[in-house]
């Protein structure tokens, strides 16, 4: 029998320790093992939060768990880092939307009981007395913008009615690099900088997955829980974002610095502004919440004819 040569593959090795490695860092051009790439995520998430500042004894942290890779990896995360912590307190809070089809109610209280973490869901219809499928807000220029203003109203509302000093958001490399590239694009630049269409008594938001890519909080998340969900909304297949995804993609492929650009970018932006007093805040004049120009809930919801934001009134 005649014998053929094969060429194999030869096995990625980890950069630190010689061991099969389960990623290639394309920026870093470091291959990682299970173990490096563990501790290499967590050093840069406990960086980011050092960094900012995020953490103070007597705090309780909202974590907004949609039952998405991100949040649930973020879960985990803080679960893990602060379980040695009696003067810090850690908490699960789900919006449901009401988009049919989309996510399971179920998924993030199965992951919040996995953790051991207290878990609060709120629907869109008590707070707003209606959904996202019901506004159909597909039909607005960007769907995705106008939800998450309303998600974010709920979860902060929700958080600090349960007592929270700090909402803790999934957000990860990409969503604040496409972020910012989408707020350039429009020309938006009172929203490049800090505090700008917030209100004055809005819960402090930490993201300690602002420095990691999508991928590696991706596979953070399959080598600590369990099957998570990861479908997208109908309701946003034409929406910017998605072509901004499209676009960072292509161009780090050749960059793979990009997204990090654009987000120290970002940090450099609202290290240059300060966090002098804000002149043009004012009153919005539907719902009486203060905030720079008009509360943008309350927009939203006028526009889709559903009445105003009455409950967030605090």
């Amino acid at each position: 029998m005649r014998m053929i040569k094969v060429d194999l593959i030869p096995l990625m090795r980890c950069s630190k320790c010689r061991r099969p490695a389960i990623l290639y860092q394309r920026y870093s051009g470091l291959h990682l093992c299970r173990n490096h790439f563990v501790a290499d995520f967590e050093t840069k998430a406990k960086r980011a939060i050092r960094t900012h500042r995020w953490l103070s004894s007597g705090d309780t942290i909202a974590v907004a768990l949609s039952g998405g890779r991100s949040s649930g990896a973020l879960l985990y995360f803080l679960r893990s880092l602060l379980s040695g912590r009696r003067d810090i307190r850690l908490l699960a809070v789900t919006v449901d939307e009401g988009i049919s089809s989309y996510r399971d109610p179920a998924e993030p209280r199965r992951i919040a009981g996995q953790l051991g973490v207290p878990h609060t869901s709120v629907p869109f219809r008590d707070e707003f007395g209606t959904t996202v499928d019901e506004i159909d807000l597909s039909r607005r220029n960007d769907p995705c913008s106008s939800c998450r203003v309303l998600r974010h109203c709920l979860l902060e509302t929700t958080a600090r009615n349960l007592g929270a000093t700090r909402l803790a958001l999934g957000y990860n490399l990409d969503d604040e690099a496409g972020n910012l590239f989408i707020r350039a694009v429009r020309g938006d630049c009172a929203r490049l900088l800090p505090g700008s269409g917030t209100r004055e008594a809005e819960i402090t938001r930490i993201k300690p997955f602002m420095h990691l890519p999508e991928r590696e909080v991706a596979l953070y998340s399959h080598l600590h829980l369990d099957s998570v969900a990861g479908q997208r909304c109908p309701h946003g297949n034409h929406a910017l974002r998605n072509d901004v995804r499209r676009w960072l993609n292509e161009y780090s492929w050749s960059h793979p610095a990009a997204r990090y650009a654009l987000v120290n970018l970002g940090e450099e932006m609202i290290a240059f502004a300060g966090n002098g007093p804000d002149a043009d805040r004012a009153v919005c004049e539907w719902c009486g919440e203060s905030c720079k120009g008009e509360f943008r809930t309350c927009r939203i919801l006028s526009e889709a004819g559903r009445g105003l934001c009455r409950k967030v009134v605090l």
